[in-house]
């Protein structure tokens, strides 16, 4: 075992004790009855340790020069949470943050499968009851939060309200002997729910400032150099933004016209996106009938090498509804051999209209589906996460940056086009309205925490380039105010992950294979693909 895994498991070490709701989600279950504690006191303790860990990392010997790229991944990822919590304060600034923590600690265990569910009932009731308090010390750190973030977390407590209770609904199932208890913490985390809505709207008062939300220029490139390893600087990046969203819009046009030829692309869209299921049943059944079908695919082109870790098709928890417009992946927890990856679908309220909910399954048109299982399935997430599992680099396990990821999601879909599997014009058609989505995004990404762009300029901007209903631009919009850089690492990550591809092919000539450059990229988890360059001999 090399040193650089001994520090990482140092730094999970101490990751999981500020971040048990992480710990959780990773399948760490003796962390599964605490939720974190991020008041200043807290957090100043986090950062020293980090702080001493970092220099670790700097002064340990490495044996190789795989090592060294691990030990580089890991200094930044060291170096990006210190600069995320000194910078960016976001238990001081952002009520989505405890709000985000504590739900995703909840359900990271009602999540797993588990042979004796009731096990896990003690440790609900111990973290259900840790909520009050917890909602407290929000109260008590959170200073003037930037409105639009205080509206993302007001979004989500709705769906995280249903998560209380469907922990209490099935634990108390399992272990009856503790329905009591879970009743009442159940009744408790509720209220405290209410209170800190209450609180949001009324008590924490918001900053005066529209542009609060706001990393500027400083952290966000600190962001891109040491999170993502990109050498270009926002404003590099911005130029690129414009040039690929005006490339891509001139390319919908052009698949409309294949499409329908007398009319306009938008109306195009609008007719395509008319052709999905009649139910939500219906839709589940399209969704795991497209990944059993892209899996056999992959097979029989032979373009990877692929795991068998199983994949779930299911509807997404209520709690992730207001911030997931389509679909999205989560994948198996790292200590719990044998757990399935999730491919949640986002289903329309069935307490909405009829008419509200046939709208909102459009957005699942039948074009569309085979390219988002692309992204989130095979070859996509899946296929990335299940394979970083079994990499025994503690690093590359653990360590990873969204360029990687969601640019290995967005590459997925154009290799399932390139290779012939999407092959519908109206599927194209999608797939490139999707890939103009992540295209203006990196200009909104920058322009929000950069420019001086407000969330309501951010919101016109996507409705006037996208075919979006103005209620999901604006839940997009406060997905991008709370995660700054993310969203240009689908489109930017696509990019390098090409550029690789094309230097790749090049190096090796008639050698070269899809399977061979896609075993190898995969071997790095989700390190940046500057590491990867690096470790395949290219920079």
């Amino acid at each position: 075992m090399s040193v650089v895994d001994d520090l990482c498991r140092s730094w999970l070490d101490v990751r999981w004790a500020f971040d048990p709701a992480a710990a959780s989600g990773a399948g760490l279950v003796q962390y599964d009855g605490r939720l974190g504690r991020f008041d200043e006191d807290a957090v100043r303790h986090h950062l020293a340790a980090i702080r001493s860990l970092a220099g670790a990392v700097e002064e340990a010997d490495v044996a190789d020069q795989q090592e060294e790229i691990d030990r580089t991944a890991l200094l930044d990822e060291l170096r990006t949470t210190i600069f995320r919590l000194e910078k960016e304060e976001p238990h001081r600034r952002n009520p989505a943050f405890w709000v985000d923590h504590l739900f995703q600690g909840l359900h990271a265990v009602l999540s797993r499968v588990e042979d004796d569910p009731g096990s896990r009932a003690g440790a609900m009731v111990e973290r259900l009851g840790e909520v009050p308090a917890f909602l407290d010390a929000a109260r008590a750190t959170l200073r003037q939060p930037a409105r639009v973030l205080s509206d993302a977390a007001l979004a989500m407590l709705g769906g995280g309200g249903e998560l209380v209770a469907e922990a209490v609904r099935r634990y108390s199932a399992a272990a009856p002997d503790l329905a009591p208890q879970l009743q009442q913490a159940g009744v408790d985390a509720l209220e405290a729910l209410r209170a800190f809505g209450t609180a949001l709207t009324g008590a924490l008062e918001p900053s005066p400032d529209p542009h609060a939300f706001a990393i500027g220029e400083e952290q966000f490139n600190r962001r891109l150099h040491h999170q993502h390893a990109l050498r270009e600087n926002a404003p590099e990046l911005w130029r690129y933004g414009l040039h690929l969203r005006d490339e891509v819009e001139a390319e919908v046009r052009a698949a409309a016209r294949v499409v329908d030829p007398t009319r306009d692309w938008r109306e195009v869209v609008e007719r395509v996106r008319e052709e999905h299921a009649p139910d939500a049943a219906g839709l589940l059944d399209l969704y795991r009938d497209a990944v059993a079908e892209a899996r056999r695919f992959l097979e029989q082109r032979g373009l990877a090498t692929l795991p068998a870790t199983p994949l779930v098709v299911e509807e997404a928890p209520a709690f992730l509804r207001p911030l997931l417009p389509y679909a999205a992946y989560q994948g198996p927890p790292l200590a719990l051999p044998g757990q399935p990856g999730r491919f949640y679908v986002s289903l329309p309220d069935p307490a909405l209209a009829v008419e509200a909910r046939a709208r909102l399954l459009r957005n699942h048109a039948v074009p569309a589906i085979a390219p988002l299982v692309a992204h989130e399935a095979w070859p996509g997430h899946h296929l990335q996460r299940s394979v970083a599992l079994s990499l025994p680099s503690e690093v590359r396990r653990h360590v990873w940056t969204p360029l990687t990821v969601e640019g290995w999601g967005l590459y997925a879909e154009q290799l399932m086009w390139e290779e012939g599997h999407v092959r519908a014009p109206e599927s194209r058609l999608l797939q490139l309205v999707m890939l103009l989505w992540r295209a203006v995004r990196i200009d909104l990404d920058i322009g929000l925490h950069t420019r001086g762009m407000t969330p309501e300029e951010a919101v016109e901007e996507l409705v006037r380039r996208l075919p979006i209903e103005r209620r999901a631009a604006e839940a997009e919009v406060r997905r991008y105010c709370q995660a700054p850089t993310y969203q240009l690492c689908y489109a930017v990550g696509r990019r390098e992950l090409l550029r690789l591809r094309d230097e790749v092919r090049a190096r090796d000539g008639a050698a070269f294979s899809l399977r061979t450059f896609h075993d190898a990229v995969l071997a790095y988890g989700g390190l940046p693909p500057t590491l990867i360059r690096w470790g395949m001999g290219l920079d």
